[in-house]
């Protein structure tokens, strides 16, 4: 995120002396990236956020890729599988990934987590299709709700708590900073105005947790090449009595995301949300279609020459596709166009607007499906363009609240 924001009890000059009521000095932590030339945030500790008292033995947390499989269409059907496992980290699924970001599935059914989390090595989105509750974290409490991303940059300790009903997440693990569109930021960072969002409309901590937690064992889970780390510090990674800077989590909703029209078919660039290296996010939304007399709703055929194309679908009926669910994947090669199903393009003519919403992750090196996601891969896919083609009838009830 490039704008500034404070909260908490600060001291007016950075790097200066700021005192506890007892007299100590609270702990000051840079946090940033890039060096010391990417963005950056000062948070101030009760306690030096240093005293480890344990180093556990770490446990394997990789997907393995499968760099072995056909080149074709896929369609990964998760619909059905409305839980995943126990906790927030027990229950992620990797399904697709390569060397720049991962894509997983996260369907928990434990509402609380045991211990801390921080990623060292990636900046993860994580899209609510389903669930509410609050990110914590050192900079404080971050609400979501159905159809927001929150973002958390790497290294940020955080905690997720859920309320009461299902919660069904799709997460974006990026190995770069993700960041706001480059096209839609003056050279000073602030969104232009003819940016699909803006400052407004981007959610940061609003509530600094307790400080005051006595000493004893607070387990960070620090996930890093592959493994998940086991570091117990004496104590809790929440005890920030203030922050300013640059650099923290934040939601922000699909909803917010204001769609770009046009006469003609507009391309997947007016969607898009985010950016990493070699890897967009861009956000399908509810919006009016082209309004040339002869103009086709439908998206053209087109071929990936340089990116794999993968749709998550959220919401509504998409009108490019059959037999697809909501909940599901597809994933459309580098090598092989694609495009409408038979029939698609004729019964979009004359449609004045649609109420889909698809998260789409378009990235500009090959990916790859992961064993976990075995299981979901529908084996009748990459024939459904064929004339006469009948798919399985999509099991999808609206999941949006």
């Amino acid at each position: 995120m490039s704008y500034y924001h404070r909260l908490g009890q600060i001291p007016r000059k950075r790097h200066t002396q700021f005192r506890q009521p007892d007299g100590s000095l609270y702990s000051e932590q840079l946090v940033g990236t890039l060096g010391f030339h990417g963005v950056s945030s000062l948070l101030y500790h009760v306690h030096p956020p240093t005293q480890i008292k344990h180093v556990g033995e770490p446990k394997p947390y990789a997907p393995k890729l499968l760099k072995d499989r056909p080149l074709q269409p896929e369609h990964l059907r998760t619909l059905a599988q409305t839980t995943t496992g126990g906790d927030y980290l027990a229950a992620r699924q990797t399904l697709l990934g390569n060397a720049d970001v991962t894509m997983s599935i996260c369907n928990p059914t434990e509402k609380q987590m045991g211990y801390y989390y921080k990623n060292a090595q990636a900046d993860e989105v994580i899209f609510v299709h389903e669930g509410r509750g609050e990110l914590w974290s050192q900079m404080g409490k971050v609400a979501f709700e159905p159809g927001d991303y929150v973002v958390v940059p790497r290294t940020i300790i955080h905690q997720l708590h859920f309320e009461e009903g299902p919660v069904r997440l799709m997460i974006v693990e990026s190995f770069s900073p993700v960041e706001t569109v480059r096209r839609y930021r003056n050279h000073f960072g602030q969104l232009l105005e003819h940016s699909p969002y803006c400052e407004r409309d981007m959610r940061p901590p609003t509530e600094l947790l307790p400080h005051d937690q006595p000493e004893g064992d607070y387990l960070v889970q620090v996930k890093k090449e592959g493994m998940l780390h086991q570091l117990t510090y004496a104590h809790s990674p929440f005890d920030v009595v203030g922050w300013d800077g640059y650099f923290y989590p934040y939601a922000f909703s699909i909803h917010d995301f204001e769609p770009i029209t046009g006469r003609l078919h507009q391309p997947p660039p007016v969607h898009q949300t985010f950016e990493g290296h070699n890897f967009v996010i861009c956000s399908f939304v509810p919006r009016l279609f082209d309004y040339h007399p002869l103009s086709i709703p439908a998206p053209y055929n087109h071929a990936n020459v340089d990116s794999d194309e993968v749709l998550y679908y959220v919401a509504g009926n998409f009108m490019s596709r059959k037999g697809v669910d909501l909940a599901s994947f597809t994933w459309h090669p580098t090598g092989l166009p694609h495009g409408p199903h038979p029939g698609t393009v004729e019964a979009s003519l004359g449609k004045k607007e649609t109420h889909e919403l698809a998260v789409m992750v378009d990235t500009f090196r090959p990916l790859y499906l992961t064993e976990t996601a075995l299981p979901y891969v529908d084996a009748r896919y990459p024939m459904s363009w064929n004339p006469g083609f009948v798919p399985d009838p999509p099991r999808s009830a609206d999941l949006m609240d």
